[in-house]
């Protein structure tokens, strides 16, 4: 696959403790991610937010709740991301901590493969 220039960035903001079925929906988005062929994604942890509740969400010691924050970055091609948001809506339908998903314009500049080992 090739992507260079035009593409969008998905970004789903979620907590850690959302599940599918006994799986993280974290877990559930970037497989789905994978099996729909998108081009690259990336889960990463938050130390503190707070959303439409207003409620803090914070990874430290003495939390003011049990819920994590974390976020996943998606990045394709414009018709793959639209198609792809139709899928993930159903997933995050049912997610107990709330959360948003957001597009963004981003101009690939590098999309390289991972280099095989010499043998």
């Amino acid at each position: 696959m090739e992507l260079k220039g035009e593409a969008k960035l998905l970004k789903i903001y979620i907590s850690a403790d959302d599940k599918v079925n006994d799986t993280p929906l974290s877990e559930v988005i970037i497989y789905a991610a994978r099996k729909y062929g998108i081009a690259g994604a990336t889960v990463t942890n938050g130390l503190l937010s707070y959303g439409a509740n207003s409620l803090a969400n914070e990874v430290y010691p003495m939390k003011l709740s049990d819920s994590t924050p974390m976020y996943i970055e998606i990045i394709d091609n414009v018709e793959k991301i639209d198609g792809f948001i139709n899928i993930i809506q159903n997933y995050f339908k049912n997610a107990k901590y709330g959360g948003i998903i957001t597009i963004s314009d981003v101009n690939v500049l590098v999309y390289k493969k991972h280099r095989e080992p010499k043998t």
